[in-house]
């Protein structure tokens, strides 16, 4: 999967099936860096389209 924004619920259904597969990594290894993409972007849909009110 190559990195890029997720727009869609394909993409965000995508980058999850990428997390769960990398989940684990060691920190500092490309896979580590990897992850750590995908969460931000992972979280940054999730807070658009899935907003928790308080």
């Amino acid at each position: 999967m190559d990195i890029k924004p997720i727009r869609t619920k394909k993409d965000h259904a995508e980058a999850l099936a990428e997390v769960e597969r990398l989940w684990g990594a060691k920190l500092k290894t490309r896979d580590g860096d990897r992850l750590d993409v995908l969460m931000a972007l992972v979280e940054a849909y999730e807070d658009e389209h899935f907003p928790i009110d308080p």
